[in-house]
Order: structure tokens, then C-alpha cells, then sequence
């Protein structure tokens, strides 16, 4: 297995610190607004990280941090006249909401900055003592970056060119324009608490630091978050561990790649961003996730509504598929004709390599490429009813089945009823284009009535009015199934 590791910049054999067991330590969101596409990438990427892992037979130990006090969270408290931890616990919760609808997994521990205050204080001191770090008279203390001989080494950056880009804000009493703040001093309408600095509130770097050393031995085995993160957050809380503690940080930085909208890096400073709740008004969670995971994690990834349209093309014939398998001939009634040799190769082939691709770099595209490969034999097999009553055919398509599920459990995908999520897909593509289903579902009525009285000329029109409207109709010997089309 390997990763690629942002600190070496290339793909390196994965080996735990402790033989069987991974502890992995990943930067959740700063709770002030909604979540947007970007977050639920990071999100489920790390997810099907976990996953693998323990299909894998790792034990593995999860903690994704909640930042819950922050300048942001408090501009935003401030603007609607709430308290910060009001602000910070609605979107908190609402976070929660969208990653069970994307089905990602619940970590191990999910620690809040605001409940780690005492273990941020320690480190602070820590680092005092150590002479990394310096208080000033208003109560701040910052990192003396110059004192960790290392810094830049993650983000490959060089500290000289670092400082000429650096400025220095008339209240700030640096020492050194690259110094970061570890501790805030108190300000008016700002959540603090009690220090040996006076009353303030943690900068945003300690607090993962402190958090992760709280929960796992150091190093961390896996250390990740968005491509953002490699500077200066992370590259800052490298810095500070190392300078408290002595040892390593982590063995393996993993970063995923920006969220694209017209290939223009997608943030909310830069008011490009897309909510998650606002996609899931217009496309199935199973679909996002499904998108999210068609390009490789590194990679950068192009928002589109029509790029999520043509992902779930892809989603609703994987679960046709999926639907089909379901009704397979029962061994009795099969017969003895050999499948083509092509065939049984390729797919023998496909069945026995499908995850290896997970192994290097959690390559989701490849392996959902190989998904496809298995979807396409299985329908070459079960559109030819001699293919499909062969004893021999049948086995393969159980295999087939079986890895789907198995891929599917991974990936986090195919999990659902095949039939209702054919129906609810049917549904939300009614919606997008603000059709009402209970007049396309009057109308079938409508026709099949029709068709039972002969009245083939009201049931064609019908059927012509429902398709004016995007609407298109399979008769079936158990009834009458709609889509849009």
C-alpha cells in the first residue's frame, strides 16, 4: 500500500507506526456557515480512507477536530447578535445533517477547540519554556518561527521568500513578521477564558496540535485535510508540535485537491462556492458522493450542475444493473452453455484486481473504472438470453454481485435499494425541472385506464402530453414505469 506523502512530494510504502493499527488525525471545518461541495470532499475522501483501512484489517482510530471558536464564528456571531457557541453548535449540527445524507461514517473522536483550552495552555507553556515561543504586554503569545530551523519543510517553501511576502499589523508586537499567534489576548464581544497571559482565546494553529497529542501517541500515522491546509496551518502545527514535544509530528501528510468552479479554485472568500444542502435539493446524496469520488483525491475536481448530471447517468446504470442481478435464474433452471472465453477472462481478471488500485493512493477513479468494466460484462451477459440462463454465467454474475458490494462498501456507494433509489431518482429529476408528480402519476393512471378500455387513441395522447413534458414511458407486465428523460 502506498501514499502519496505531502511532506516527501512522492508516493511512499505505507507502514504504521504500531503493526496493525493506524491513528489517523484530519482538520475538520471552522463552524460559521454551511458546508460547501470543497468540505465534502475532504470529508468523504478521509472517509473512504477509514474504510479501506479496516477492509484491510487495520485498526484503525479516527479523529476529525470541530474548530468552535474562531474569528469567523465570532464576525459572524457579532453581525446576528447571537454568542459564538450558538453560532458555532448550529452549524455544528447542521454538518452533521449533511454528512449522514453523503454517508460518511462518524469519527472515533470529534473534539471541539473550545473543550481542549487547557491542553492548548500546556503546549503554550511548553513552548515558553523551550524559549519557541514569546508573550508580549497585551497578554499575546506568539511561535518565535525562527527558533524551529525547519519551517517550510512541508509546504516546500523557503523562509526568506516567506518573510518578503509578510506584513505586520500596527497592533501586532512580533518580534518577527513570520511569527504566528498561539494565544489571543481578550477583546471586546469575543469568548475567553482565564491564562497565565490573562484572559483570551487559542489561535487557530494550537489547537490541532494539542488536540492530536490529547487523543493519539506522536507521530500521527495519517495526518490530512484540503490542499489549503498544507500553508500555513499545517506547516504551523508541524512546527509547534515538533518544538514542544521533541518528536515527530507525522509520518504521512495526505491532502486533497481544490474544488474547481470554471476551473477557478472554489472558497468563500472568493464567493464561488456551492453549499452542499443547496446541491442536495437538486441531485440525490448518493450521486455527490459518486462525483466526489470520480477523480483521483490529488487531483483538482470541476463543479458542474452538468457534470452531476452526467455522474448520474453513470449512478442510476450501476443500480439498473445491480436491480437486474437481483433476479437471476435459480440454479435449476440453468443451462450448460459455456460463456465465451473473452469474457470469462476479462472479468476473472477484473474480479481479482479491482481494489488494487486502492492500495495505490486510494486511486477512487480506477477503481470505479473497474466497477464500470464489471457493470458493462454484466450486462453484455444479461442482454443475451442465452448468456444469461448459462449455470456458468450465473456464477460469474454472483461474483459480480458480490464485489459490487464489496467495492460498494468501500466507496461508500451502491448501498441503497436498487428499486427505491431508481423511484427517488425518477422523483428529484421531476423536481429540477419543477414538475409535479402527482399530475405525472394521475396522467399514467389516466392511460393504463384507457389502454384497459381499448381506448388506444386517449392512451396515446397521453403518452404524447407525457412526453412534451419530458416524460417517458416503459410498459411493463407489472405496469407502467416513468423517468424524465
Amino acid at each position: 500500500m502506498q501514499f502519496y506523502n505531502t511532506s516527501n512530494r512522492r508516493k511512499e510504502e505505507f507502514i504504521p507506526r504500531e503493526p496493525g493499527k493506524v491513528n489517523i488525525y484530519v482538520c475538520g471545518v471552522t463552524a460559521y456557515d454551511y458546508c460547501h461541495i470543497g468540505h465534502a470532499r475532504s470529508a468523504v475522501v478521509f472517509d473512504v480512507l477509514v474504510r479501506y483501512l479496516r477492509f484491510c484489517g487495520y485498526q484503525v482510530c479516527f479523529a476529525r477536530n470541530f474548530t468552535d471558536v474562531d474569528d469567523k464564528i465570532i464576525n459572524r456571531a457579532n453581525e446576528e447578535g447571537l454568542d459564538s457557541e450558538t453560532v458555532a453548535n448550529k452549524f455544528i449540527n447542521a454538518f452533521y445533517q449533511d454528512m449522514e445524507k453523503l454517508n460518511v461514517l462518524e469519527p472515533d473522536f470529534e473534539p471541539k477547540a473550545t473543550e481542549h483550552i487547557e491542553h492548548m495552555q500546556e503546549m503554550v507553556q511548553t513552548l515558553l519554556d523551550k524559549g519557541h515561543a514569546y508573550s508580549t504586554e497585551s497578554g499575546d503569545v506568539y511561535f518565535r518561527v525562527r527558533s524551529f530551523p525547519d519551517y517550510g519543510a512541508l509546504s516546500g517553501r523557503n523562509i526568506e521568500e516567506l518573510k518578503s511576502g509578510t506584513r505586520v499589523n500596527p497592533e501586532e508586537e512580533k518580534e518577527d513578521p513570520l511569527d504566528f499567534a498561539l494565544w489571543k489576548s481578550a477583546k471586546e464581544n469575543e469568548p475567553s477564558w482565564p491564562s497565565p497571559w490573562g484572559f483570551g482565546r487559542p489561535g487557530w494553529h494550537i489547537e490541532c496540535s494539542a488536540m492530536s497529542k490529547k487523543y493519539f501517541p506522536l507521530p500521527l500515522d495519517i495526518h490530512g485535510g484540503g490542499q489549503d491546509l498544507v500553508f500555513p496551518h499545517h506547516e504551523n502545527e508541524r512546527a509547534q508540535t515538533v518544538a514542544a514535544t521533541g518528536t515527530d509530528f507525522v509520518n504521512y501528510w495526505l491532502h486533497n485537491g481544490f474544488v474547481r468552479i470554471q476551473q477557478e479554485k472554489m472558497s468563500k472568500s472568493l464567493g464561488n462556492f456551492v453549499v452542499i444542502r443547496d446541491i442536495l435539493n437538486y441531485f440525490l446524496p448518493e450521486v455527490v458522493r459518486f462525483f466526489l469520488l470520480s477523480t483521483h483525491y490529488r487531483s483538482p475536481l470541476d463543479f458542474s450542475w452538468e457534470n452531476l448530471q452526467e455522474t448520474e447517468k453513470a449512478v442510476k446504470r450501476i443500480y439498473q444493473t445491480k436491480q437486474q442481478l437481483l433476479h437471476l435464474p435459480d440454479t435449476a433452471n440453468t443451462t450448460a452453455n459455456p460463456l465465451p472465453e473473452d469474457i470469462k477472462q476479462e472479468a476473472n481478471a477484473l474480479l481479482d484486481t479491482w481494489d488494487e488500485s486502492l492500495s495505490d493512493d486510494l486511486n477512487t477513479a480506477a477503481t470505479l473504472g473497474h466497477v464500470f468494466s464489471l457493470v458493462r460484462i454484466a450486462n453484455r451477459i444479461l442482454e443475451d438470453k442465452k448468456l444469461k440462463k448459462s449455470g456458468e454465467s450465473r456464477e460469474l454474475l454472483l461474483n459480480i454481485s458480490q464485489t459490487l458490494d464489496q467495492a460498494g462498501s468501500i466507496l461508500g456507494l451502491f448501498e441503497l435499494d436498487s428499486a427505491q433509489f431508481l423511484e427517488d431518482l425518477r422523483k428529484i429529476k421531476a423536481k429540477r425541472l419543477d414538475l409535479d408528480i402527482s399530475s405525472i402519476e394521475e396522467l399514467i393512471k389516466q392511460r393504463e385506464q384507457a389502454r384497459k378500455e381499448k381506448d388506444f387513441q386517449r392512451a396515446d395522447s397521453i403518452r404524447d402530453e407525457l412526453s412534451e413534458m419530458g416524460i417517458k414511458l416503459q410498459d411493463s407486465p407489472s405496469g407502467t414505469i416513468w423517468d424524465v428523460e
